[in-house]
């Protein structure tokens, strides 16, 4: 991000309404964080697609494509399909291998790994750059990758089952494969996998029966088990595991099979560390219908009656921020404070590195806007992406569309 062009100014990066003259089609746009580049599949008649990337298309065409996303280092990515098979295309150069199917791609923290599911001759596994697993199974979803982006995990069944075969499924025919390699054990169901920071350890939420659910890490459950619970988390520099729990008919956050809070709730999930780890916050409801954050398991004094989205611990870890829904209404809620606007639609809070600001994307009466601190920006956009701080917090990229075109602009944090 340092070394991004923060000079203030607007730059004119492609004129998408040139591109919908040009093409039958235009599907939805995607952009680069920096902002330099903005992408989108588009139709050029006769049936085939290709990627238009400001303005240039690539060679290459497809019968169809989907999925564009930019990576985090600024690929540009999408799945194709040609001659009846499907490849993932990276800056226009497919893979070598191709497969019957391809989704759920997910990057590497720095992008420079790229993992997806994908099905071939009826059988189902994990690619990673391009390499595909040598374990394969009947079914596969739900893959993950590992912050150093060299492992991948995805939940997969053992064996074929029929539809309406409930009893094998009872037996439990399904469990976590790492790198292709199934865990020992089997259960009912798994969901929420997670690696350890240091990629060694993979956890996930297993029903061990009909009743019956815990955590289990790298396919041993914890030696206690609860009436329900939620997806775990590796606790950001150890082997610790966080997972919400439902015992007596309350939720609270264990750690290791164990109670980690003091406090219980009707409802408690979307848990998450602080930046320095000394803290745990996490969605939760005292009663029924009433949403609000616990920090450390105590809950902020306001409640929000429709909804209270996943925590957002600023940098210095001495602030939490979240989204909140009342009178069918978004709004941001600052340790417990909500701003004063409310939106019809908002998304995460971005804080600035200082920790001293926060901007957020909006949405109200078909517009998208900027806010920054609760105050809505001048300029309306036809679309707009999340804001980004530049690193001394001073500045603020945006990257939006307006009239047809698309423009990176960076302004300083006094002009939003």
């Amino acid at each position: 991000m340092a070394d991004w062009d923060w000079s203030i100014r607007e730059r004119c990066i492609s004129d998408l309404a040139e591109w919908r003259r040009r093409y039958p089609v235009v599907h939805d746009c995607t952009v680069t964080d920096d902002g330099e580049r903005v992408a989108a599949i588009v139709e050029k008649g006769n049936k085939e697609v290709t990627v238009c990337v400001n303005g240039k298309t690539w060679s290459m065409t497809a019968e169809r494509a989907w999925s564009l996303k930019f990576s985090p280092d600024n690929r540009l990515v999408c799945p194709m399909l040609r001659e009846y098979e499907w490849s993932l295309v990276v800056d226009g150069e497919p893979w070598a291998e191709t497969y019957d199917y391809i989704w759920n791609l997910a990057f590497s923290a720095d992008g420079k790994s790229i993992a997806a599911n994908i099905k071939k001759d009826n059988e189902f596994g994990v690619v990673l750059n391009g390499r595909a697993w040598e374990g394969k199974f009947p079914e596969a979803r739900d893959v993950v990758i590992s912050p150093d982006g060299c492992r991948t995990a995805s939940m997969v069944k053992m064996r074929r089952v029929a539809t309406l075969d409930i009893f094998s499924f009872a037996e439990g025919v399904i469990t976590v494969a790492v790198d292709g390699d199934a865990w020992k054990r089997n259960f009912l169901s798994i969901w929420g996998m997670a690696f350890s920071s240091d990629s060694k350890k993979v956890a996930a939420g297993v029903n061990i029966d009909r009743l019956t659910y815990s955590i289990a890490v790298d396919g041993t459950p914890w030696d206690r088990t609860f009436s329900h619970i939620w997806e775990p988390i590796f606790k950001p520099g150890s082997y610790d595991v966080a997972a919400p729990v439902k015992i007596a008919g309350l939720w609270t956050l264990a750690m290791n099979g164990r109670p980690f809070w003091d406090t219980a709730f009707v409802q408690l999930w979307g848990q998450r560390f602080s930046p320095d780890t000394q803290k745990v916050a996490a969605v939760i409801a005292p009663e029924f219908g009433k949403w609000t954050i616990a920090v450390d398991g105590i809950p902020w004094d306001r409640t929000f009656p429709e909804a209270v989205l996943a925590p957002i611990f600023s940098p210095d870890s001495n602030k939490v921020a979240a989204v909140v829904k009342q009178w069918n209404t978004y709004t941001i809620a600052v340790n417990g404070v909500p701003w004063n606007r409310h939106f019809d639609m908002i998304w995460d809070p971005v804080f600035s590195q200082d920790s001293e600001r926060i901007a957020v994307k909006a949405e109200k009466n078909g517009a998208y806007m900027l806010v920054l601190d609760g105050i809505p920006g001048k300029d309306i956009y036809e679309h707009v992406w999340n804001p980004i701080f530049s690193p001394d917090g001073e500045k603020i990229l945006i990257r939006c569309i307006q009239d047809g075109k698309y423009y990176r602009k960076v302004v300083s944090i006094d002009d939003l």
